[in-house]
């Protein structure tokens, strides 16, 4: 049986061969975490995520995280914004390939950061999973720091 396409006609297949790619629950809420990303609003970002949810960007230990444990939590959430995303002008999602298993996706491409005049480039493979309520329960992000820092460049 070759995987399905989404198309009518797919009722009765189990969901991972005809994953609804429009609201599948973890593309719901990567899609709302980018979206306050973009509007620059902390709260909304926040709200998206579970009580006990979790970012590690990037993924290890980096100067975001020299424990590279990760932050969990809205407290640690909140102060991961602050010293990240907070300090950002901008923040562009350019994803190539988006791959959904389970209550998970992944996406292949890179995340563009604009800050204080300058632009850096983090390729790498970005992944959201949704607790059973929808909300974001983790948020991973597979980057590596030293090509990272290697593409800075003034805007």
């Amino acid at each position: 049986m070759a995987p399905s396409d989404g198309a009518a006609g797919d009722e009765g297949l189990p969901p991972y061969l005809n994953i609804d790619r429009e609201s599948h629950p973890a593309v719901l809420a990567g899609r709302r975490s980018r979206e306050a990303v973009a509007a620059r609003d902390k709260q909304a970002w926040l709200d998206n995520f579970a009580a006990d949810g979790s970012v590690e960007d990037p993924v290890g230990p980096s100067m975001f995280d020299e424990a590279g444990v990760g932050h969990r939590g809205h407290q640690q959430l909140s102060e991961f914004w602050d010293k990240t995303i907070g300090t950002t002008e901008k923040i562009d999602f350019v994803f190539d390939k988006e791959i959904i298993c389970g209550d998970e996706v992944a996406y292949i491409g890179k995340i563009v950061t604009y800050i204080a005049g300058h632009v850096t480039e983090a390729d790498g493979v970005f992944t959201y999973r949704a607790d059973a309520d929808g909300n974001l329960a983790a948020l991973r992000a597979f980057w590596e720091v030293a090509e990272t820092m290697a593409s800075l460049r003034p805007q």
